[in-house]
């Protein structure tokens, strides 16, 4: 539960603070974060270390 209370946590502040410019940049994260995740195992690790 306390996963999903940080990510309230974090909604309510970019929407009470006007922060809306952090969202694409918590999107890119999150999409890198998957990325390298499900990347590590795989056949296509070797390609996805040469992006970094």
């Amino acid at each position: 539960m306390s996963k999903y209370k940080t990510l309230k946590q974090l909604a309510r502040f970019l929407i009470q603070q006007k922060k809306f410019w952090l969202v694409p940049i918590i999107i890119v994260l999150f999409l890198l974060t998957l990325l390298v995740v499900f990347a590590e195992n795989s056949v296509i690790a070797p390609f996805v270390y040469t992006l970094f």
